[in-house]
């Protein structure tokens, strides 16, 4: 008579918060001094941000600070319906521009940044020496990158007017890059020239743990160059490729460095056709002493990336699951 074996059943321990951290004190322990700081400089500045967005914070009620005047969701109602207000006449301008810079950038430095790591990832004489010099744009701060190419887009002077007019002679006038519709191009330019780096070297620890044996059994079946690189290089590639787009939209959408520095070194004022949401949000608040729309700004500028980052999840969900 066969004796059928009953299978161990599998007891599962369900701990409270308090028993979890009472269990594991000493991992706890550890984690502790990171989530302070979190606490400190990023949720606390949150909520007083989301704070200051209910009150009529400016250069009348400042000395008030906390206890200023709550004004409920009027400052909401300045920023995206006021016409009067000036925080509302270039809202929707610098969303718009926000919205070409950021996919722009974020296309842009992908494609490129790909194509470096998928150059630099092939062996050839002083490949060292051409993954450094591609790295340089990185080591720039850049508010020094927004100067710089400032002087280099300058009508006359400029090297890169020169560039096409003078020696190229791609163009026959010299065009203006800092006033007009092509300033969007002058600040685009510039950010893919310093993000392409980072984004090269990510591509590139991607690629070198790409096993060569996909490779060669590709081969085997026949498939080119093209063929590989969509069926192989593009698929392991992907959680890359989706952490690289998230983080850089984020950073494209809070750009303001390169603007700012740009156009009237941290002051001025970029027109209808370059001005971007943070540089927008910073005049209107700090240079008109109106804080509490400024905050409110902030707050939809907020939501909309929480949007955004919810969309790139739906996207990428599947790239990030680990499999065990």
């Amino acid at each position: 008579m066969e004796t059928k074996v009953q299978p161990k059943k599998i007891i599962e321990h369900k701990y409270s918060l308090i028993q979890n951290i009472r269990k594991n004190k000493f991992a706890y322990a550890l984690v502790a001094p990171a989530m302070i700081a979190m606490i400190i400089v990023q949720l606390y500045p949150m909520a007083e941000g989301l704070y200051f967005s209910v009150l009529k914070l400016n250069q009348f009620t400042l000395r008030q600070f906390l206890h200023a005047p709550f004004v409920g969701f009027d400052n909401f109602y300045t920023v995206l319906f006021d016409t009067s207000s000036n925080m509302r006449s270039g809202f929707f301008e610098s969303l718009r521009n926000t919205g070409i810079y950021a996919a722009l950038c974020s296309i842009f430095v992908l494609v490129i940044g790909l194509i470096a790591a998928m150059v630099v990832n092939r062996e050839f004489k002083f490949r060292g020496i051409a993954r450094t010099l591609l790295l340089t744009p990185w080591v720039v701060p850049s508010y020094v990158v927004g100067m710089l190419w400032g002087f280099m887009w300058q009508q006359d002077t400029g090297i890169v007017n020169r560039i096409l007019v003078d020696w190229l002679h791609i163009l026959h006038t010299k065009p203006f890059w800092l006033t007009g519709p092509n300033v969007i191009w002058a600040i685009i330019i510039p950010t893919i020239w310093r993000n392409v780096p980072f984004v090269m070297i990510m591509l590139l620890a991607g690629l070198q743990n790409i096993p060569e044996d996909y490779y060669e059994a590709a081969e085997i079946d026949g498939a080119n160059g093209i063929e590989k690189f969509r069926a192989i290089t593009l698929p392991l590639l992907k959680p890359i490729i989706g952490i690289q787009l998230l983080f850089g939209m984020i950073n494209y959408i809070y750009s303001y460095n390169i603007v700012s520095m740009m156009f009237g070194h941290g002051a001025g004022y970029a027109g209808k056709w370059g001005d971007l949401l943070m540089t927008n949000i910073q005049r209107n608040s700090f240079q008109t002493w109106n804080f509490g729309v400024g905050a409110a700004a902030t707050i939809a500028v907020m939501v909309c990336v929480l949007i955004i980052v919810g969309i790139w999840y739906r996207v990428f969900r599947d790239s990030l699951v680990v499999e065990e």
